[in-house]
């Protein structure tokens, strides 16, 4: 057995999602940041872009429950999950944007991003990719939202994050940036938890 699966069999979040039935043991990150924050409500429209393999979206299904809906897009395919419209397509595309924002039927209560981009190695430059990524959905997010709506923004720290944190804040308050306990010792990643958009487009 490889390092890396040695490690992944020895994650209690990895052997966890496997029991519950969740793709990914990313699930647990939103489970957290809900548990904290209070994001999501029964009913609410729901947009998760970067939501391949779709374990944000299983999670969210208990979430809003049979009233509310879940748009999900990834440039990869992701499985049909029940409850949940999957689109595939370049979350930075306008075409795939505005495939987005129809499904939704142009509003949404709260906006997800999960997104991350192919990692180079060269943390700098992730970095600055993870934050074009960011931008992106917050982009989307200002389209859709309504006034008092959530947004949650996965970022990798670094220089360019004051920037885009201010920014937020300009459009949301309250704004926090949080680690959930499930992100991994090694990762450098942060979600942006975004509550109270002031509206405007």
């Amino acid at each position: 057995m490889s390092h890396w699966r040695k490690q992944q069999h020895q994650d209690p979040y990895f052997r966890q999602a496997k029991e519950e039935g969740y793709r990914a043991r990313s699930a647990y990150k939103l489970l957290q940041i809900q548990e904290k924050f209070h994001v999501i409500r029964k009913g609410d429209v729901v947009v998760d872009l970067g939501a391949a393999p779709g374990s944000w979206s299983q999670a969210l299904t208990a979430m809003v429950g049979p009233r509310g809906r879940i748009i999900a897009l990834d440039l990869q395919a992701i499985e049909p999950i029940p409850g949940v419209v999957c689109l595939q397509g370049d979350m930075t595309d306008p075409e795939a944007q505005a495939e987005v924002i129809a499904a939704a039927g142009g509003r949404a209560n709260v906006v997800l991003s999960d997104a991350a981009p192919s990692t180079t190695g060269v943390k700098l430059h992730d970095h600055v990719l993870s934050i074009e990524l960011a931008r992106t959905a917050f982009g989307v997010a200002r389209r859709l939202l309504d006034p008092g709506a959530s947004m949650v923004l996965k970022v990798f720290e670094g220089e360019d994050l004051p920037d885009l944190i201010r920014e937020v804040k300009l459009a949301f308050h309250p704004v926090k940036v949080h680690t959930p306990p499930a992100t991994r010792n090694e990762s450098w990643e942060s979600f942006i938890v975004a509550r109270g958009f002031k509206g405007g487009r």
